[in-house]
């Protein structure tokens, strides 16, 4: 009787463990630093801007437009209006500018924008590092639960992106025009100052639940991450892994704040993805884990990932301001009419 051929000897995995020190970490959190800052400082201004027309005597400030960032509605408004009719809207231009610039980093930079410039996700994700650090661990809700819940954030803005689609031009442009688009970045304002209790108990819910479960909001509720999280699925950037080298620790899964099974793909394809970094960041073997284009073996690093978001930030905003749609052209008169009485004015 004829032996057996003998199995193929599997190949020894020859690895060597990774040299000098991974930055990737310490770009990304100046980079957030810098935008949460940015985004402070937007804040303050444009409060003091608003009290100005609510209090007698207030001192005078230039209102800034950055603040229409928190706008993503009438972003979405104004780039629709945009994209029928050929003209830049007149009301709220700096949104559409801005949610071009987010729109473009997903689409070129993963989701970028989530994981490197969005202040309420900077914030969202210190909250559950102090979670973390204080009881030791963060929670995982059963993937039953979890599955289901994150299809919240996709049914949230199918249906704010159905709102927007079904309106005509002249449907946006009144809209943008009444008191209530007007003064839209007031109301937002004021929802924060004379919060009710209901909205109070929200909010505090969603800050304990931050603290226990990573990215709380962000990964179940926010329908603006939704939309990058897609558009991010056209990006050439990839996070990928070499099975010959890998001697799966399983460090990058852990570390991963989206929760995807690094350790066990071959390439990240998935819209969870928010170009982080922290899997490359903590991988201990050289050349094994890396962000690099579709066609192409060469890692991209961190510090591209920085210049390309700043170059679209400033480049689109520069735009904007160099063109003369940045600001939008409301009156004195018009401010000193409406925002005294923002909250008089509802949903057209």
């Amino acid at each position: 009787m004829t032996a057996a051929p003998a199995a193929p000897k599997e190949k020894k995995r020859v690895w060597q463990r990774r040299v000098g020190k991974d930055h990737s970490q310490a770009i990304r959190r100046t980079a957030q630093f810098c935008f949460f800052a940015l985004n402070l400082w937007i804040g303050v201004q444009f409060y003091h801007w608003v009290k100005h027309y609510e209090v007698a005597g207030a001192p005078a400030v230039s209102r800034p437009p950055g603040v229409e960032g928190w706008l993503p509605i009438a972003g979405m408004m104004n780039t629709k209006y945009w994209l029928i009719t050929g003209e830049i809207p007149v009301m709220h231009p700096a949104a559409m500018f801005l949610f071009i610039a987010f729109l473009t980093m997903s689409v070129l930079f993963r989701k970028s924008f989530c994981g490197w410039l969005c202040p309420v996700g900077t914030l969202s994700e210190y909250l559950w590092k102090l979670g973390r650090d204080t009881f030791k661990r963060n929670f995982r809700l059963p993937n039953w639960l979890d599955i289901g819940l994150r299809s919240l954030k996709y049914i949230l803005m199918g249906l704010f992106l159905y709102a927007v689609v079904s309106m005509s031009a002249r449907a946006l442009a009144e809209f943008l025009e009444s008191p209530y688009g007007v003064v839209a970045d007031v109301k937002m304002l004021n929802f924060f100052r004379y919060m009710g209790t209901t909205a109070a108990v929200t909010v505090g819910v969603l800050v304990i639940a931050s603290i226990f479960v990573q990215n709380f909001w962000c990964r179940y509720l926010c329908p603006y991450g939704a939309l990058m999280g897609l558009a991010s699925m056209l990006s050439p950037l990839r996070i990928r892994r070499r099975v010959e080298t890998c001697i799966d620790c399983a460090k990058c899964a852990r570390v991963c704040p989206s929760r995807l099974p690094v350790d066990q793909l071959v390439q990240i394809r998935s819209a969870e993805c928010i170009g982080c970094l922290e899997c490359v960041a903590v991988c201990p073997v050289e050349d094994t884990l890396h962000m690099t284009l579709v066609s192409a073996k060469k890692p991209v690093p961190a510090w591209v990932f920085a210049v390309g978001v700043g170059v679209i930030f400033c480049g689109l905003t520069g735009v904007a301001m160099l063109t003369g749609h940045w600001h939008s052209p409301v009156p004195e008169w018009m401010y000193q009419e409406l925002i005294p009485r923002a909250r008089e004015f509802s949903h057209p």
